[in-house]
């Protein structure tokens, strides 16, 4: 795991110091590489690529970047890990006349064979792994950033602009701070992005939080071509909005070389026919994911939160390991919100290493003072908090750890998956002033008071079909009812904060009466042709394309790099993920409950006594501190005279919601959240 950083312009003050300018920009994302630092620049011709190592394969000097080919042709920054890089090597020896002569055993370097051997995009197609590469090319003078098949590692690319907001460079790297930290960088905040931020708290790819900087999205290509770029005078007039493929002009081209869509109309057409070959297909593709991602030349272990999916992950990582795997979870103080007994048990059971972190209020608080620079952009996700504090206590012991991520996209985890149709089922047939009237009463009755209601029914359950924060729960449900007509819609509505955010977000003139244009994001792309025709099929295509880069990948990748941690998602072997998608859907959600498949292959290794109950997060009561230890703190961000001043936000509606979470009447918390976390964002990068 690695951060890199580049630029091409003609702005000669820039050019005559490059290798310094790029390796300033790569020292702010020190975190990403603290075990070596790497800069190169041809001033001929304007590029400079600079590099961050974090050294996990091949730790000598043999695997030190920017990297050149053998032939000198290309020149490579490389962030992520190829885990089938042998066999890659062994494949490009024996399918050219001249076997390469290797200095070591990186998989930066096996890349770049495979590149002069058998071109770019049939390379990536080859891989397996997460990565993100900025490639230069010396003899087409083009630069090619890549990036995974499902955005496990971040890339942001745009046109750096002056303050007069005139472009001086096209910049790319790791994350915004290396990009902010390019000479003269004065790129305005995107109200457009910002309003996206406040429906999803997350600035969903291909925008980000600054204007004419963007997000490559998951499995795309971004091909540029220096002399398209550049001309006498500096940089061509930057674009308007993001590029998105396929986008083909003289110089530029932006493809998907991998897309999800393709793989759910494939898998579709070849479904796994009985429940034994699945289970069994299953448990020997994981297996096999987590014995790739297993291979390290640095410590491993693993997070384990007890329940499906990181259970799942250490109980074959365990299986396949000669001794005991280091695992790592986090506890809390404040009751409901610690799970670590589940994690303790299940460790137990599997014969891990176990380590647990018990964090106090006030140690989980310290942490948000940290948030807007290890998240570069507003990100309003509450368990940042916890997954930084956990990636913290394993990075005292091991460089690499496995996750258990994306589990719940693939087979069928989040509740919404289950509750969300069967809820409509029961209201479609109600007119729209009747559902905004049940919907006021039920958000009428206090969160306490549906909890209170849901103990005794949760009682007669099972422990795996329970509901855990009923008041949240109902009171998020109560305030879509109104306004939808569809599943889709309601969908939409589920995961979206703001219902409205042009209400909250001013325009750039900060006039009163005008609206700001809410940008389409990617929820609005067309779906699979075959797949997605079930309501909890589509929810789960959508939340693979949005949800799980944007804001899971995103927030594991940042709170482990902040602490110079490697994570890898097993489950994102893209080979597991196909297999996903060939599961009919009666073998992922059965009974009111998800994951099937996935639980059926967890329970040759597991008891399910360990595993069943309630499907709760990983949360931690920031409602509850933002009318406690944090009220000052937010009070400050939320002041009515400093919302107005700064001119992004109509101060009226946040007051409202703030004014009822401090009641207790309701509980805004993710509203509130995302608000302050723009807030400390903002303040933190004046």
């Amino acid at each position: 795991m690695c951060g890199f950083s580049g630029f091409i312009t003609t702005d000669a003050s820039v050019l005559s110091r490059a290798e310094a300018a790029v390796t300033r920009m790569a020292l702010a994302i020190q975190h990403r590489g603290p075990d070596d630092a790497g800069a190169w620049a041809d001033a001929s011709v304007g590029i400079a690529l600079g590099f961050r190592r974090l050294s996990i394969l091949d730790l000598s000097s043999a695997g030190h970047q920017p990297m050149q080919s053998a032939s000198g042709r290309f020149v490579m920054t490389f962030n992520g890990e190829i885990y089938n890089h042998a066999d890659l090597r062994g494949g490009v020896s024996s399918s050219v006349a001249a076997a390469p002569r290797w200095r070591g055993h990186s998989d930066s370097e096996t890349l770049l064979a495979c590149f002069e051997a058998w071109g770019i995009e049939e390379t990536l197609k080859k891989a397996v792994g997460m990565f993100a590469i900025a490639l230069w090319d010396t003899q087409t003078r083009s630069l090619h950033l890549a990036r995974d098949r499902f955005g496990e590692k971040p890339l942001y690319y745009g046109w750096a602009a002056n303050t007069g907001g005139v472009g001086t460079a096209f910049v790319f790297g790791s994350e915004l701070k290396a990009l902010r930290a390019y000479p003269g960088f004065a790129n305005p905040v995107s109200r457009e992005a910002l309003a996206l931020y406040m429906r999803f708290t997350y600035v969903p790819a291909p925008y980000s939080i600054y204007q004419h900087i963007f997000k490559l999205e998951p499995g795309c290509m971004l091909s540029v071509s220096r002399d398209f770029l550049c001309d006498e005078g500096g940089l061509l007039a930057m674009p308007t909005g993001p590029l998105r493929p396929p986008a083909v002009q003289a110089g530029l081209q932006m493809q998907r070389w991998w897309s999800l869509s393709s793989v759910v109309e494939a898998g579709v057409q070849n479904q796994i026919p009985t429940e034994k070959e699945a289970i069994q297909t299953l448990e020997q593709r994981l297996k096999d994911a987590v014995r790739l991602q297993s291979l390290a030349d640095v410590p491993l272990g693993a997070f384990l939160s007890g329940g499906v999916d990181s259970s799942t992950i250490v109980a074959l990582m365990q299986s396949q390991a000669t001794g005991p795997v280091k695992t790592f979870t986090v506890g809390f103080e404040e009751a409901g919100f610690d799970e670590s007994p589940h994690a303790r048990a299940v460790a137990q059971h599997l014969g891990t290493e176990h380590n647990e972190l018990f964090v106090s209020a006030k140690q989980a608080q310290a942490v948000i003072a940290e948030l807007p620079a290890m998240y570069d952009e507003p990100f309003a996700d509450s368990s940042q908090i916890p997954t930084h504090l956990v990636c913290k206590a394993a990075r005292q012991q091991v460089t690499v750890a496995l996750s258990g991520d994306a589990g719940d996209e693939l087979f069928g985890g989040y509740n919404r998956y289950f509750w969300g149709p069967r809820i409509w089922s029961r209201l479609a047939w109600l007119p729209y002033p009747a559902r905004q009237a049940l919907g006021a009463a039920i958000r009428a009755v206090p969160t306490a008071a549906w909890d209170a209601l849901s103990r005794p029914v949760n009682a007669l359950l099972p422990a795996s079909k329970g509901l855990l924060r009923a008041g949240d729960r109902a009171h998020k449900l109560a305030a879509r009812l109104g306004g939808v007509r569809n599943l889709d819609d309601l969908y939409r509505s589920l995961v979206s904060e703001w219902q409205d955010p042009a209400q909250v977000v001013k325009g750039a003139g900060g006039l009163a009466g005008e609206r700001l244009v809410e940008p389409v994001s990617m929820l609005a792309d067309p779906l699979p042709a075959m797949g997605a025709e079930q309501d909890q099929l589509r929810m789960m295509y959508r939340d693979s394309v949005t949800y799980l880069p944007d804001d899971i990948l995103c927030k594991v990748d940042r709170a482990a790099m902040a602490t110079s941690l490697e994570t890898r998602v097993p489950f994102l072997d893209h080979r597991v993920a196909e297999l996903a998608w060939r599961l009919p859907l009666h073998m992922k959600i059965r009974d009111g409950q998800g994951k099937w498949a996935l639980r059926q292959v967890l329970y040759k290794y597991v008891p399910r006594e360990l595993i069943e109950r309630p499907k709760a997060g990983f949360a931690i009561p920031v409602g509850q501190w933002l009318r406690g230890p944090l009220r000052d703190w937010a009070e400050a961000l939320l002041d009515e005279k400093r919302l107005q001043s700064e001119g992004y936000f109509h101060p009226a509606p946040i007051r409202a919601k703030w004014a009822e979470h401090l009641s207790g009447r309701h509980d805004h918390t993710p509203s509130i959240w995302a608000v302050l976390m723009f807030q400390a964002w903002l303040e933190a990068t004046l």
